[in-house]
């Protein structure tokens, strides 16, 4: 049996899996599930998380953000933050993401799945390379099969 993959989900794609059930999304959190991808976290990814299912815009019941934070801590593996001597990250233009790539360095993850154009930036520009890499939902998606190349290049 091969090893599992281990993924980091922006919040973003966090939100769109736990908040709006988009069904588009639902192959990544069952890999998750099935136990094929390890989903990574720390205290300020959380911290986020929990923070963003409290916004007005999404008008959530306070039952409904603590499923859905339940629901993710329940299956994500919590990663602590290494050694200041850790490799080195690119800063990210947003500082508020640089959270999502020190936890995908610290926790040793394959892939960081992401809609942020910015930290999508960083892995064109191949900053990353030998460490993980960070992936639209839709390449996270034609890596488990469940869209095809040429669908998903229209």
């Amino acid at each position: 049996m091969s090893t599992a993959v281990r993924v980091v989900f922006d919040t973003n794609v966090l939100i769109s899996i736990f908040v709006f059930a988009d069904s588009r999304l639902a192959p990544l959190w069952g890999e998750v599930v099935a136990g094929r991808w390890v989903a990574l976290t720390n205290a300020p990814c959380l911290a986020e998380f929990k923070r963003v299912l409290g916004y007005p815009l999404f008008a959530l019941a306070s039952v409904a953000q603590e499923a859905a934070y339940t629901a993710y801590l329940a299956q994500a593996e919590s990663v602590d933050a290494v050694p200041p001597q850790a490799a080195a990250l690119p800063r990210c233009k947003d500082h508020d993401d640089q959270k999502f790539l020190e936890l995908a360095r610290d926790g040793h993850a394959h892939w960081l799945v992401t809609a942020d154009k910015l930290l999508l930036k960083l892995d064109r520009r191949q900053r990353l390379r030998g460490q993980f890499s960070i992936l639209t939902p839709e390449e996270a998606l034609q890596k488990v099969g469940a869209i095809d190349t040429a669908r998903s290049s229209k």
